[in-house]
């Protein structure tokens, strides 16, 4: 079994960035692979419950957005669950 964490979206990318600007979803993606990389570290990313990997809060574009995501410690997982975009 692979060390390497992973990212996704959840449910799919229809539901989470449809409709966003390339440049955004490239921004998601980027903060994506980050947190990926920080494995169980990145339960401490961002905004809101540390314990059980519960949903967290990311600035996005420098407070432009927000970025929410799942930390799925048992899967070696981080999910992005919502995209919001404040223009």
């Amino acid at each position: 079994m692979s060390d390497a964490w992973t990212w996704e979206y959840h449910p799919d990318a229809e539901h989470v960035i449809a409709g966003l600007p390339p440049t955004v979803i490239l921004e998601v993606e980027r903060l994506a692979g980050q947190l990926a990389v920080l494995g169980t570290d990145a339960t401490r990313a961002g905004r809101g419950p540390l314990h059980g990997g519960g949903l967290r809060t990311l600035d996005l574009f420098g407070g432009r957005g927000f970025l929410n995501f799942i930390v799925a410690e048992h899967l070696r997982l981080v999910l992005i669950v919502r995209v919001t975009r404040i223009d």
